[in-house]
């Protein structure tokens, strides 16, 4: 018993002396970003309601993924122009990729990282939303959504928005609240708090402080859905572009890019862009509604007029573009017009019904499965504006696949009920870049591969001259270098030269933060005149490609017959734990493209290959590991000493001597009984 009661004692003092010493183990630094002044608290916005439809998925919820299937659209090279900052305009801009596809899930998202350090969350892209919220870790009537809660405990730079006039309030009038009701009578309702917003690697913006609802409770299709929240779009003092461009980072304007059909992705622009000269303009009014309308006369069908007054698309809220709602949704006669007038271009297709028995579809079969064969069929569409001009819709604009029947498409346009206003969703703009240009309040519209616009983005954080016309360091052609995989042939071997013109693509993976980037660079001079001279040259790299000396490492140093090969690496500097990838690119691309003039005395120079490491993210086990570690050790010496204490008792305990049978034993009186 008292063994067992030693051995209790001491494992008891064990674990709490480990479990002392695991709390202190608890505790790793991280970097806050610059704060700035909030702006005061907005007051409640117009709730949104798009009319609904039963067949259509709500208006901004269900997530997407893009497709391995990419179009054979071919891009011009008025895209590349269009991607650059706008060049009257100081202002950087966010460039975020999009997720998803329209149909499979009902919406677009984006990729967001809230607090300090960031937690990331994927935002429902929603331009008839004037909020940007995200479940809130006290939420218990919130659903399982894609990523964790938001957990403002956890974020060193949150701050929640304090109760004032410009704010609804909580019941006891300490912080500002806010609630929203969408068309199928789905609530979303929260507190509201300020943080730190980052938009991802490929951002020219900095984090930015941002108002947005921390939320508490949510119903319906919001609960249902996977996506975790809603980045809000719309006209409002809480909308995020709204608190851009009041903080003067961003211009008064943004733009949004749909994949196509079969096609997931795309891409989205806080802040402005070059637009392509052939972009096509509607008037947008601003003091209307809080919606993005626009000026819609007419409607074409197979180069024929509806016969219809201008006058039917300005009911109510008007002609309202909301990237948040699946479909498009006309008003009776509009919609009765324009079917009739599908119908009759369709001569060899066959009316079926559609996948769904309940629901009243208009679908027909006998065109191809392929999507660039589907214009043979179905007629083309264009949307006529204020200023006469014409928006050309292809098929892939107003259907949608059969999901049960090869070949046979449905129309993705339906009736608005009751409702006069004609509200155009995110199947009207696949393949179409749309420009929301608040500050001339026009939106603009221009045909294109969204797909591609992202990889296009994805290269334009670099300056984007043309390999054609940058100095060079050799009158040698501009080397091709190998992928960022790093699994190419590192030997110095010459490769094509690139067309004239053309841009070559540098894939950096997106949401990854780069620990290094690691360099093989072929040089024209021997290994040994090249060898005494390595520091200098590093240090003249670092010069031109305007990092800090301390941040170039050489790796390698090889020959190469005449030739000799340096393998060397850029890491983050000492106050960034990552470099950007608009900085990757910048670096990757000057060097491939030969815009670094090196000295003569290096000879001629070519990039082989490159490559790009993640930075090294401590897991928990390499954060803790030394307070672990000593937690096991002093487990260990304090079990060992324990059984060492109960063994030295043990032999020390009093020797009771053995009384053999026939031995004389003392005599004890016996005492008496008392009565």
């Amino acid at each position: 018993m008292a063994m067992a009661m030693t051995m209790a004692k001491a494992m008891t003092m064990a674990w709490s002396l480990a479990f002392f010493l695991f709390l202190l183990s608890l505790s790793c630094p991280s970097s806050s970003p610059s704060t700035s002044p909030s702006p005061p608290p907005p007051p409640s916005q117009p709730i949104l309601i798009p009319p609904p439809h039963p067949r259509a998925l709500p208006a901004m919820f269900f997530p997407l993924f893009p497709s391995p299937r990419k179009s054979s659209t071919m891009f011009s090279y008025s895209s590349r122009r269009l991607l650059k900052s706008d060049s009257n305009s100081s202002h950087p801009s966010a460039r975020m990729r999009l997720y998803d596809d329209l149909l499979s899930r009902g919406y677009y998202t984006t990729r967001l990282w809230i607090g300090t350090p960031p937690q990331k969350f994927a935002l429902i892209v929603d331009t008839g939303s004037t909020v940007t919220y995200v479940p809130c870790s006290s939420c218990e009537n919130c659903g399982a959504h894609q990523d964790p809660k938001f957990q403002p405990e956890l974020s060193k730079t949150y701050q929640p928005v304090k109760c004032s006039l410009d704010c609804d309030c909580d019941q006891d009038r300490v912080q500002c609240i806010y609630e929203r009701q969408y068309a199928e009578m789905s609530v979303t309702s929260g507190v509201l708090g300020e943080d730190a917003f980052s938009f991802g690697n490929l951002s020219e913006l900095s984090p930015q402080r941002v108002v947005f609802g921390c939320e508490t409770e949510e119903t319906g299709d919001l609960y249902r859905q996977h996506a975790d929240g809603i980045i809000g779009l719309g006209r409002g003092d809480l909308s995020i572009v709204d608190q851009l461009v009041y903080k003067g980072v961003i211009s008064n304007s943004f733009s949004l890019c749909y994949g196509g059909m079969d096609v997931g992705g795309g891409a989205m622009v806080l802040g402005g862009i070059s637009t392509p000269s052939d972009m096509i303009f509607s008037y947008s009014d601003p003091t209307r509604s809080p919606y993005y309308n626009i000026e819609l006369k007419e409607i074409h069908v197979a180069g024929k007029k509806l016969a219809l007054k201008p006058s039917i698309f300005d009911g109510k809220f008007g002609t309202v573009l909301d990237s948040g709602t699946t479909y498009a949704y006309l008003p009776e006669k509009v919609f009765a017009a324009f079917k009739n007038a599908i119908m009759k271009e369709l001569h060899s297709l066959k009316q079926i019904t559609g996948p769904v028995a309940n629901y009243n579809d208009t679908c027909f079969s006998g065109a191809s499965s392929a999507v660039s064969e589907i214009s043979k069929k179905f007629p083309t569409v264009e949307l006529v504006f204020g200023n006469k001009q014409k928006l050309a819709l292809s098929p892939e604009n107003y259907l949608f696949r059969h999901s049960k029947v090869e070949g046979a498409y449905c129309l993705g346009i339906f009736q608005n009920g009751a409702d006069p206003t004609t509200l155009l969703g995110g199947i009207i703009v696949r393949n179409t870049l749309v420009t929301y240009d608040r500050k001339h309040s026009k939106i603009g519209f221009w045909k294109t591969n969204c797909s591609k616009l992202w990889e296009k983005l994805h290269v334009t954080g670099a300056p984007s001259s043309s390999p054609s016309s940058s100095p060079s360091s050799s009158p040698s052609p501009s080397p091709s270098p190998s992928s960022s995989s790093g699994k190419g042939n590192s030997t110095f071997k010459i490769t094509p030269a690139l067309a004239p013109g053309i841009t070559p693509h540098y894939d950096l993976p997106e949401e990854i933060e780069i620990g290094a980037i690691s360099l093989d660079m072929a040089l024209s001079v021997n290994y040994s005149y090249l060898r005494p001279r390595l520091v200098q040259l590093l240090e003249f790299m670092a010069k031109e490609l305007e990092v800090n000396g301390s941040q170039v490492h050489l790796l390698d140093f090889s020959s190469e017959g005449n030739s000799s090969l340096v393998r060397w690496a850029i890491v983050p500097s000492r106050s960034a734990t990552y470099i950007s990838n608009v900085t990757a690119l910048n670096i990757i691309s000057r060097l491939a493209e030969h815009r670094v003039t090196i000295p003569e005395a290096f000879g001629n120079y070519r990039l082989v290959q490159w490559e790009v490491k993640p930075s090294l993210t401590q897991t928990w086990w390499q954060q803790h590991y030394l307070g672990a570690l000593m937690s096991v050790i002093m487990l260990i010496i304090v079990g060992l000493l324990a059984s060492g204490i109960w063994l030295w008792k043990r032999r020390h305990q009093r020797f009771v001597p053995y009384q053999p049978v026939d031995g004389t034993a003392r005599e004890h009186e016996l005492q008496p009984l008392q009565s």
